[in-house]
């Protein structure tokens, strides 16, 4: 990218004027020499002011290198030529009061020939040393230098012409520099005005210097310029405007989207940085039109405010028609129990097995009900635990006693991996029954006859380790993915039909209310493994005796 800075006046000359810097050297070389070979072949010229002439030759031939390398240190290497080159002449010529009085002021003509301050000023110096040189000769010589008017003349003639091309040459190298300058300046602003967004200079009060670039609809320039920006904001948006310039002058980037105050209905985003100029603070800033932006962020908060309304009103429909469903449900489990039971007298076999299947599709449907409250409750975050010390072996042996039965009639080997002492932990009783109950409930369902089903449950530091183990259908990676999210189900469409895929979700939800979290590792075909992990451990337990943890097989209709 091209520097937008225009170059300095004050600056060395670019390549430009290299031929034109040359040229002058090789000029005065050649004047040197023709005036040195021929004040010494039709002059007379000879000795020490010959050779003071040829040594300004030297300067001259050494401007000729500027074509091949040039920059500033070259050029103040060649002007430091030029002083040697003068005060050798002043010495060998006697200085002010020779017949080469000129050339002591050539160091002053080649600064400024080379343009810029710093030669200009070095070659002042170099002419203030040769003209100590010359009069130090001079005392030498006990007296003025040697009587050439024609040679003064002439050196006086050739010295003043170098200086008039110095100067027409710096005055050149100036010009051009000063119209690359401003066709740099040009270039910045007509991209600058091109620019899709609109760039203020600001003062700290908000008061606008300049403006470039498409300003938005909304926004008008001139207003700006009259009115300020603090004043063509609405007024509600402009405690906003003036902490974001605040912000932005002490350093710190700051954005603020804000409304025209001739335009409630459009917005406009503003980015200020602050710029350091000629000592004094400005703040820039970028404008965009964020109409667009501003209609769609609405557009999503207010779909989202009515997704929640939806989330909401349909998590107070479930936990409403759970509890009205369940009131009913509860008289045809009690009556259907009853007719079961046979508590007022024989059935017939056949609404014997009438009255069982209503009590087995009743008991489902309830635990769907319990299930769907507990997911609206959690969902709707009106979940609230009760937390209490119990042992959770209890517990776990509870919910192995409600799924016995099921395992009992599919064939299934139910044994239980638990602690030897108590485990005390700190949780809700209700929702670590329903984890373990949920788990076990699973493992058994998708377990075929012959399998078996273990829980293991162990303290390990301050968490609590609940694993149920099967040896059923497994789970496909892909499925493994998904579970645990409301209504997921993994499987055939057989193994669909078994569940409502809210066990898992209700597990997973339970253990991240204590903190915890719950992991599948599965293997189609040969089984799975859930592990619930969550930080509710009392303290760490100590270690078992010899032997491990205690196996709790449960008694079974296969012997398991």
């Amino acid at each position: 990218m091209t520097d937008p800075r225009p170059a300095s006046i004050d600056s060395t000359a670019g390549a430009g004027d290299r031929p034109a810097l040359a040229a002058w050297h090789a000029a005065w070389a050649v004047a040197a020499a023709l005036l040195a070979l021929g004040g010494r072949w039709i002059g007379g010229v000879e000795g020490p002011v010959f050779y003071a002439v040829l040594v300004m030759v030297v300067p001259g031939v050494a401007g000729l290198a500027l074509l091949l390398r040039d920059g500033a240190p070259e050029r103040m290497a060649l002007l430091g030529l030029w002083g040697l080159g003068a005060v050798a002449s002043a010495g060998l010529s006697g200085g002010l009061t020779g017949p080469l009085a000129g050339f002591l002021f050539l160091p002053l003509a080649a600064g400024i020939a080379l343009g810029g301050s710093r030669p200009v000023q070095a070659g002042a110096a170099a002419v203030a040393a040769a003209a100590l040189s010359g009069l130090f000769s001079a005392w030498l010589l006990a007296g003025p230098g040697e009587h050439l008017p024609a040679l003064a003349a002439i050196s006086a003639v050739l010295t003043a012409g170098a200086a008039a091309l110095a100067v027409r040459l710096s005055w050149r190298g100036r010009e051009a520099r000063l119209a690359s300058a401003e066709a740099e300046v040009r270039r910045v602003e007509t991209l600058l005005a091109a620019q899709p967004g609109l760039t203020l200079v600001l003062e700290a009060s908000g008061r606008v210097l300049a403006a470039y670039g498409a300003p938005p609809s909304s926004l008008p320039v001139d207003p700006l310029f009259e009115q300020g920006l603090v004043a063509t904001v609405h007024a509600p948006d402009r405690p906003r405007l003036l902490a974001a310039l605040a912000r932005a002058g002490t350093g710190h980037e700051s954005s603020a989207t804000l409304t025209p105050r001739l335009a409630l209905d459009r917005r406009v985003q503003f980015v200020f940085r602050r710029l350091e100029e000629a000592g004094e603070p400005r703040i820039i800033a970028q404008a965009f039109d964020a109409t667009a932006q501003y209609a769609r962020e609405l557009g999503l908060e207010t779909a989202r405010s009515e997704a929640e309304a939806r989330e909401a009103g349909k998590t107070r429909f479930l936990a409403n028609m759970s509890h009205e469903l369940r009131t009913p449900l509860n008289a045809v489990l009690g009556f259907s129990d009853i007719m079961r039971q046979r508590l007022f007298g024989p059935l017939p076999d056949r609404y014997a097995e009438y009255a069982e299947n209503i009590h087995q599709a009743g008991g489902h449907l309830l635990d769907l009900i319990n299930d769907l409250l507990d997911v609206s409750k959690i969902e709707a975050e009106r979940y609230t635990l009760t937390r209490e010390r119990f042992d959770v072996r209890e517990v776990v042996s509870q919910a192995m006693a409600l799924v016995r039965v099921n395992a009992e009639e599919k064939g299934l080997t139910l044994s239980g991996v638990l602690p030897p002492e108590a485990l005390e932990v700190s949780a809700d009783r209700r929702a670590l029954k329903q984890i373990a109950l949920n788990l076990l409930s699973n493992a058994v369902k998708f377990t075929p006859a012959g399998g078996s089903v273990t829980m293991a449950v162990e303290a390990v530091g301050p968490y609590l380790e609940i694993v149920v183990s099967d040896t059923g259908v497994g789970i496909a990676p892909e499925d493994v993915k998904r579970l645990g999210r409301p209504f997921e189900q993994a499987g055939a469409l057989e193994q669909r039909r078994l569940g409502t895929g809210l066990g898992l979700s209700l597990v997973r939800a339970f253990a991240e209310l204590h903190g915890g979290r719950m992991t599948i590792d599965s293997t189609l075909g040969e089984g799975t493994a859930v592990t619930v992990r969550m930080p509710v451990a009392l303290a760490a337990r100590a270690p078992a005796p010899e032997g491990g943890a205690e196996v709790i097989p449960l008694p079974l209709a296969n012997g398991g």
